[in-house]
């Protein structure tokens, strides 16, 4: 069973929210996760980001592989630095 941190869509038509989940690959993309790890929001000014880096971090460490998406938002907080 391969683990993924990935995406899953939320909001309205045209006002997409996000959700950064914890999911078995197989399932579908707005169907079963095992865990959220935070929100994305494209359509505030500005743009919101809110994650848990510590839960991210132990998927990681779990071997769960991030989306390309899902890779740039961890990048784009901090996941990957070294604290």
């Amino acid at each position: 069973m391969a683990v993924k941190i990935r995406l899953a869509r939320l909001g309205k038509k045209k006002r997409p929210f996000y959700r950064v989940v914890v999911a078995n690959e197989t399932s579908p993309r707005d169907g079963r996760f095992i865990e959220v790890l935070g929100t994305y929001d494209p359509c505030s000014h500005p743009i919101k980001i809110s994650l848990d880096k510590e839960k991210a971090r132990e998927w990681l460490k779990k071997g769960a592989q991030p989306t390309q998406t899902a890779n740039q938002l961890l990048r784009k907080e901090g996941v990957f630095k070294e604290e």
